[in-house]
């Protein structure tokens, strides 16, 4: 399509400078769209300000070479003539040029030439543009003339320039316009005007340099963005100019040719050196009074030029001045340096002279001359004249003492003594101020006691150790600071700071209380004695410092300071008053710690002999083995009879928590057989309390290793019995009971004293709640022993009432244990308290895993065996799963209220996992992928020889697999907690031919010795990890030849597998205290619950 060329001066004609200007933007920012020219109509559609585009159509009339336009429409608020219609036709000659130019470049190519080549790279010529040769005579220069104008002889509303800035108060102003020298060589204003010089220059040949000259001269004049001229504006204001690169650019005129003229031939435009405005101060004509009068010093000038309202003078902007110089015919424009402030502006605008009367010159000298120092630079014209001198402000900080360590502080500026808060502004010196003030902000920058006092000038009173930071290290630095006065009242106090290392002096006292004694601490600086209390309240404030009484003071920031702190704590938490610092015999390996920051210590005999012998249990010499026990003792036994043999001799209590299957019981016989013979004056007996279903393993491991002992078992409650029990221990070397019995008849017991109480599985009474647990508690024995393989099933909480029981005192309240201990490390995994607890429990538990200290165990080998639901057991598994999942989690939001129902659901569904007839008899025909893969896994290692021990929950299930046994024709044996013949059953498998032992896990967990099986079935996962390895440890442990194979059964995609994520959970926990492991868990908690039946 070819575009159509219309003059632009038609144009301007038609839609007037500001819509051409508006239009010729708008098509430089390709605004205009679907532009199309047919018939002689010009149409396309423009974006504007609006989100819709306008539709703009022009129609042309007359030759291609010369059209006309005719008429214009426009769909905006205007109709016709606007900047629309504008830039649809500034954008039509764009495209006309730019098509011909393309079409002048495709005949170049065709017939290219080096010549052209040549001189495209020496940018002589436009590339491919029909460049329009133009002779020098012909190009037209440009002036800029310059007319000072007096407002007292001008009538503004004439010819005189318009100014679109507030009026001025100067009687002068200096106006600017641009010029062009015509045919005849006259300068003329022709069509230039400012506000469209750069468009409107139609008619005349100007140089291009010299015409974007003046193209920017508008924009610099005007770069505070207020850019507007009147219709008829011809000049500006140089008095308005708004940017200093008015000094560059006329620099730049000259180097153009821009001749500076003026309207009279004989004056002529010089740019001047650099001025400085000031006030010279001579004596008046009469000698008695005082002149001043505004003047130019010019630089390489030494007479200043005096003003007056008779000389044409004005400012450029704030950045120059200009004034007239009549004597030789010109006018000078001068820079600055700097920027011109009110007050020179102001000199400048209004250059009048002033009059001091002699009878008020000092007046001026006095007050007036400083206050006009502060805003112009003042020069004596007459040598005579005795200028006073500009003192500076000085900051002042008052401080007074006012004893115990107390100091208020204010700060303030004076002025020849009076406090610039009393003067008028404008006899202050600001920036002196600023500037001293950011010089002592600086020196306060580390004090941020004083810092907010200081931004603001207000008072302050300090106190304490920021009384001594600023008398010792602030206060020199001002009294010796530049431009600072300090004014001190009171008595200034003289601190010293304690440089020695602080050392610590511990010292023990017996006390009333049986195995309790007094801590005392005392920190010892040099010579002097700090009280404890007073180091341990400041570093509870977070100080860094403690000042003492008589004005010294030490640092607090010492290694020492921060383990005591910690071990302080740890003891008082101990006690029920937190401010008693008492320590047990069970704390040796605290007292340890304390001992090993302190410079001196001293201790009663009776601490040393039994603290000293629980720290060097590790080294203690081995102690025989007692003759009459009928036993090898493997070296870990002898290591472990060791172990509580010491625990013994010093009075105290311990957990033996070897794995299951190493062993416990022959070691505790070998303690009871070593204490019955160490008690030379009273013997006492010995009382063990097991699970109703081991106490008769203990009378026969007594009867088979220590026959020297009297065993009695005890089958029956008080009532029922016809012996008592303080009978039955005075006959008796070992009393053997259950857990049911001795909580039961607990007074009884208690009212017996005993020597050694042993809870074996002492998992029994790891709930600090129950009756067993207090039964044990007040129970009075001079050791208690805890024997399990599993002292922590599921939380630390365990642990604590396992040791409170063995080792009372060792740990403070449950409440605080749990604080202090539990929380930290089960919900934080912090290292740092675990590694605390593992050394204070290190003395008082002794456990061996048998991968550690048995070698000729042979190997156990576990594995996972992932069991697919069959269709139909599926859909009924997930169908219950739906209804029971809702309801859980709507009553695991009061998990504690709700406990028992949750659960209770919860098994349902571990239920359904195994077998659908677990929980509706109707899904008698819903076939059971685990018991089918049972009896298969069974085939093969029932054919091979081998025995199996399997373990279920549910004592349902386990008779369901009783139920496939007996139909398969598979001989085995059975015991739950129903079982009336329990050593019956458990001894016929033992010495019988049966390949199956069906087992419940709560019934044969524990105490039992099947080393005959060299095969384990867990049928469902339990919550409590530690349960499950018991079980499988009644094959896995000395005895056993043969490797042991466990296999889990889990089902896949049900509860099962969250129950086995839960196990990994606390087995971490129970790792991470028991075996030096890394991980961490929690007590089962809602979000356990909600994990469990996470899709």
């Amino acid at each position: 399509m070819s575009y159509p060329l219309v003059d632009a001066r038609k144009i301007l004609k038609v839609v007037g400078g500001p819509a051409f200007a508006r239009g010729k933007q708008y098509s430089m920012e390709h605004r205009i769209q679907e532009l199309n020219f047919t018939d002689n109509y010009l149409q396309a559609t423009v974006q504007g300000s609006e989100p819709s585009p306008y539709r703009s159509t022009v129609k042309l009339s007359g030759a291609p070479e010369d059209l006309d336009i005719s008429a214009t429409s426009c769909s905006c608020a205007v109709g016709l003539d606007c900047k629309h219609v504008a830039a649809v036709l500034i954008e039509s000659n764009s495209r006309h040029l730019r098509d011909r130019d393309q079409f002048q470049l495709v005949q170049s190519r065709e017939a290219p030439s080096w010549q052209e080549g040549f001189e495209r790279m020496l940018g002589i010529t436009s590339q491919g543009a029909a460049a329009r040769v133009v002779d020098k005579d012909e190009v037209q220069p440009l002036a800029l003339q310059f007319e000072l104008v007096d407002s007292q002889a001008v009538n503004y509303s004439g010819w005189m320039p318009r100014s679109a800035g507030q009026p001025s108060r100067s009687r002068y102003r200096l106006a600017v316009r641009p010029m062009v020298k015509n045919s005849a060589g006259k300068w003329v204003r022709s069509n230039l005007r400012w506000n469209t010089i750069s468009f409107k220059t139609y008619g005349l040949t100007l140089d291009e340099e010299q015409h974007r000259w003046f193209c920017q001269f508008v924009p610099l004049y005007r770069a505070n963005g207020q850019l507007y001229f009147g219709n008829d504006n011809d000049w500006i204001f140089l008095d308005e100019f708004s940017s200093p690169l008015f000094w560059p650019l006329l620099r730049e005129a000259e180097d153009l040719g821009i001749e500076l003229i003026t309207s009279t031939k004989d004056i002529d435009v010089e740019v001047g050196p650099t001025a400085r405005v000031e006030v010279g101060i001579s004596k008046d004509n009469d000698g008695a009074g005082l002149r001043l009068a505004p003047t130019l010093h010019f630089e390489g000038v030494d007479e200043p030029l005096v003003l007056s309202d008779e000389r044409a003078v004005g400012g450029i902007g704030n950045f120059g001045i200009y004034f007239e110089d009549p004597a030789n015919h010109r006018i000078v424009l001068s820079p600055v340096t700097g920027r011109l402030n009110a007050s020179e502006l102001s000199i400048v605008r209004q250059p009048e002279s002033l009059r001091i009367p002699e009878e008020a010159a000092q007046e001026f000298l006095s007050a007036g001359y400083p206050r006009m120092r502060r805003r112009i630079r003042v020069q004596k014209l007459d040598e005579s004249i005795e200028l006073p001198e500009i003192v500076p402000p000085v900051f002042v900080t008052g401080v007074t003492f006012f004893g115990n360590d107390d100091v208020a502080l204010d700060w303030w500026f004076e002025y020849n003594g009076v406090a610039a808060t009393k003067m008028p502004d404008d006899l202050r010196d600001p920036d002196v101020e600023a500037s001293l003030k950011e010089r002592v902000r600086a020196l306060l920058q580390n004090s941020p006691a004083v810092l907010a006092s200081f931004e603001s000038l207000v008072p302050k009173n300090l106190e304490g150790l920021d009384t001594v930071d600023f008398v010792r290290r602030v206060l020199p630095q001002l009294e010796h600071f530049e431009g600072v006065r300090v004014d001190v009242k009171g008595v200034r106090p003289k601190y010293r700071e304690l440089t020695e290392s602080p050392e610590l002096a511990v010292n023990v006292v017996e006390t009333e209380r049986r195995d309790w004694f007094d801590l005392g601490l005392m920190i010892m600086l040099g010579e002097r004695e700090i009280p404890l209390a007073d180091i341990l309240r400041a570093l509870s404030r977070g100080q860094t410092r403690l000042l003492m009484s008589d004005k010294t003071y030490f640092s607090l920031e010492h290694p020492l300071f921060d383990k005591l702190k910690e071990l302080v704590s740890e003891a008082q938490s101990l006690q029920d008053k937190p401010h008693e610092l008492k320590i047990t015999r069970y704390q040796a390996s605290l007292w340890d710690e304390f001992d090993e920051l302190a410079t001196k210590s001293e201790s009663p005999d009776s601490w040393n002999a039994h603290v000293s012998g629980l720290l060097s249990l590790a080294e203690k010499s081995e102690i025989s083995v007692p003759s009459n026990l009928q036993a090898e003792l493997r070296p870990y036994q002898r290591e472990g009879f060791n172990w509580l043999a010491s625990l013994w001799d010093g009075g105290l209590g311990g957990i033996l928590a070897d794995d299951m299957g190493l062993g416990k019981t022959i070691q505790a016989l070998a303690l009871i057989l070593h204490a019955k013979a160490s008690m030379t004056d009273k013997k006492l007996p010995f009382l063990v309390v097991a699970p109703t279903s081991v106490v008769p393993n203990w009378e026969a491991e007594a009867l088979r290793f220590a026959p020297d002992l009297k065993v009695a078992t005890i089958s029956d409650t008080r009532a029922k019995s016809k012996e008592s029990i303080a009978e039955i221990a005075a006959a008796n070397d070992v009393v053997v009971t259950s857990y049911t019995l001795f909580r039961l008849d607990a007074p009884s017991y208690q009212a017996v004293e005993w020597g050694i109480l042993m809870l074996d599985e002492a998992q029994f009474v790891k709930n600090k709640a129950t009756k067993a647990h207090h039964a044990a508690r007040d129970l009075d024995a001079r050791m208690k022993l805890a024997i399990t393989g599993t002292p922590m099933e599921n939380n630390l909480m365990e642990l604590w009432a396992l040791l409170a029981l063995t080792s009372p005192g060792l740990f403070p309240s449950a409440v605080k244990f749990n604080e202090q201990y539990s929380r930290p490390i089960s919900n934080s995994g912090d290292q740092r308290t675990l590694n605390r607890l593992r050394k204070r429990v290190r003395p008082f538990m002794l456990r061996r895993t048998k991968e550690a200290v048995v070698s000729d165990l042979p190997p156990k080998q576990e594995q996972v065996l992932h069991v697919e639901l069959a269709p139909k057991h599926r859909k009924l598994y997930d169908t219950h799963l739906q209804r029971e999942r809702q309801k859980i989690l709507r009553l695991v939001e009061d998990m504690d209220r709700n406990r028992f129902t949750i659960f209770q659901s919860l098994t349902v569904l571990r239920m359904m996992a195994l077998d659908a007839a677990l929980v509706d008899d109707t899904y008698e025909g819903v076939p059971s992928a685990k018991l089918d893969l049972l009896l298969d896994q069974l085939e093969e290692i029932v054919q091979d020889g081998h025995r199996a021990l399997i373990f279920s929950q549910f004592t349902s299930f386990l008779r369901r697999a009783e139920d496939r046994l007996e139909a398969a024709g598979v001989e085995y044996a059975y015991l739950d907690g129903s079982t009336k013949n329990r050593a019956q059953v458990i001894n016929s498998f033992k010495e019988g031919g049966a390949p199956v032992f069906l087992i419940s896990l709560k019934a044969g967990g524990f105490g039992l010795n099947l080393t005959e099986a060299d095969y384990v079935f867990l049928l469902d996962p339990w919550w409590n990890p530690a349960a499950e390895e018991q079980a499988v440890d009644r094959t896995h442990r000395i005895g056993q030849k043969r490797s042991v194979m466990v296999y889990r059964m889990v089902a896949q995609d049900t509860i099962e597998e969250k129950v086995v994520a839960l196990q990994d959970a606390k087995r971490e926990l129970i790792s991470s205290v028991m075996d030096g492991g890394d991980g961490f868990a929690s007590r089962l908690t809602a979000d356990d619950i909600r994990r469990l039946l996470a899709e």
